[in-house]
């Protein structure tokens, strides 16, 4: 169905789409059927698959092959890092509203911006077992970062390969 529309996107981008669909679907049109949201269960197999990949992520880098650059790799690192936490301090936070939630937020955008969306999970998940649950927090962020870029990006480069 979507590849008829002409735009071609990633597999992975179309399976989130149906996730989506079904988990805001299925509950209404199922009232009785015990859907696992926000169970214990559910929280243990969600971390237990973001410490998997960031494991595997971690693992399979090979680090070896950047070994003339670092110097320079050290001053683009240290480049990024300056500017994401300028951006994070002086427009996240205070935007997203300077409360709890938008600390939450920032704390993701932190793992978004130097690293990627399970990162950012990641650090949203350690402020939020220290300081208490922050929902929006949870659907704002991974929906953005993870599904919106993702869209724009399909797009993007459809509309330069051509």
């Amino acid at each position: 169905m979507i590849a008829e529309t002409g735009v071609k996107l990633p597999l992975f981008v179309v399976c989130m789409l149906v996730a989506i669909l079904v988990t805001n679907i299925v509950p209404r049109i199922f009232p009785r059927i015990a859907w696992p949201t926000r169970t214990r269960a559910l929280a243990l197999i969600s971390d237990l698959s973001l410490n998997v990949f960031l494991a595997m992520s971690l693992m399979s880098m090979q680090l070896w092959t950047l070994g003339g650059l670092g110097l320079a790799l050290a001053l683009v690192l240290a480049a990024q890092t300056l500017a994401a936490v300028a951006y994070i301090v002086f427009v996240v936070f205070p935007v997203m509203g300077g409360n709890y939630e938008a600390a939450v937020i920032a704390a993701g955008f932190t793992g978004i911006s130097l690293g990627a969306t399970p990162t950012a999970i990641a650090n949203m998940t350690a402020v939020t077992k220290l300081h208490g649950a922050c929902a929006r927090a949870f659907i704002i962020l991974p929906l953005v970062s993870a599904f919106f870029i993702d869209l724009a990006n399909a797009v993007a480069i459809g509309f330069l390969a051509r």
